[in-house]
């Protein structure tokens, strides 16, 4: 069975994170014995040959990616890596679109011309009325054009049932729904002894640094209100982005980082991700608006419990079991809610958080992937 991923993000030459969720639903659709090869189109101001176009072809962990970096339209270059493609790796047997996008298009002429069905797997936050982005810039025609190929879709995977919901508000619509889990890496399933539940508390947040969406500040704030009542915590932050320079500037300004209240760490690997969740008491996730974000499902993997906003497909992750939800930009409740888990992290089981995880390993989205192809094709 061969699988063509289009997709509107992928890990590139630019950066190894983007998108790294799409590339991992890939890696286990191939433990499952699928063929997948990716193609991603990736737009730069000049590619390294001077040419229009660089096809560049790699293969990593079983999944064929081929990379066309591009000074031209985005059609154009999708169109010529459907070209290297079909030359090198031959007729899909169907198409799995990440993001409804210009790759979507491609799905649907490979479809029409060469009857080759497509399923369509939406991750973006584009759609929820806290982002907006998706009717904001998407014209009413273009908007019609992405809505009939996405009713053209075999079925659609949104990763969360809020987003369905969201999209189907934006007028997306098709005849079969079915929910899809992110991949978590193999590393946060590895069995390790959970911290004691004793000072000093380890809290940790990784993220993006996009103020837009995950509110950085607004937990920064919550850790200095925090700290007037008690100061037996510190608080590491890894990632970076956008917001990164200023939110560690906001830290300054509030003391927390010359008092050693938070540490900023930079972007790290998974498997450093992984050691830090290991090594870490609590999680803290404070975003205006998310879709179903993988580094809750690693929480839940490591057996790490969390404090999160109610937003989104959140709920959908966290519960009394798992963790505390908290409303999103009330910085007050954040801190007295991080005070009262801290104190209550002895009834938290790192097994109980652990078999929830369970549906986000390789082979169990792997198979549920595999499943879904085969019913496709048949």
């Amino acid at each position: 069975m061969k699988v063509l991923y289009l997709t509107q993000w992928y890990p590139h030459r630019y950066d190894a994170m983007a998108g790294l969720f799409v590339r991992n639903h890939a890696e286990a659709a191939v433990r499952q014995g699928v063929d997948v090869c990716v193609l991603y189109c990736h737009p730069v101001e000049q590619t390294e040959t001077g040419e229009a176009m660089e096809v560049v072809e790699q293969v990593t962990n079983g999944v064929r990616e081929v990379y066309v970096y591009h000074t031209c339209h985005a059609l154009r270059a999708l169109w010529r890596g459907r070209d290297e493609v079909l030359r090198r790796w031959g007729k899909p047997d169907m198409c799995q679109v990440n993001v409804l996008s210009k790759s979507a298009l491609l799905a649907y002429a490979m479809y029409v011309r060469r009857g080759v069905p497509y399923v369509l797997v939406e991750h973006w936050s584009g759609y929820l009325p806290q982002n907006g982005d998706y009717l904001r810039h998407t014209g009413p025609l273009q908007r019609l054009v992405y809505e009939y190929v996405a009713k053209q879709a075999k079925c659609i995977l949104p990763v969360s049932s809020m987003l369905k919901n969201a999209m189907k508000t934006c007028g997306i619509s098709n005849a079969h729904w079915k929910p899809i889990c992110n991949v978590v890496n193999d590393c946060f399933f590895e069995e390790s002894p959970r911290l004691e539940a004793k000072a000093p508390y380890r809290l940790l947040h990784v993220s993006c640094f996009d103020e837009k969406a995950k509110n950085v500040r607004g937990i920064l704030k919550a850790m200095q209100l925090l700290w007037e009542k008690r100061q037996d915590f510190r608080l590491t932050i890894i990632g970076t982005g956008a917001d990164f320079e200023s939110d560690r500037r906001y830290a300054e300004e509030l003391g927390l980082t010359a008092s050693g209240v938070v540490r900023f760490e930079g972007e790290k690997t998974p498997a450093e991700v992984c050691r830090a969740m290991q090594e870490s008491h609590l999680f803290v996730l404070f975003s205006r608006y998310e879709n179903a974000p993988v580094v809750l499902s690693e929480c839940q993997a490591v057996g790490l419990p969390v404090v999160a906003s109610r937003v989104g497909g959140i709920p959908e992750i966290v519960n009394a079991e798992t963790g505390m939800l908290v409303p999103s930009e009330d910085e007050q409740t954040l801190a007295k809610t991080i005070d009262t888990m801290l104190d209550a992290l002895p009834r938290y089981s790192a097994e109980t958080i652990r078999r929830y995880g369970e549906q986000y390993s390789q082979e169990s989205v792997g198979k549920y992937l595999l499943k879904l192809y085969e019913s496709v094709l048949s």
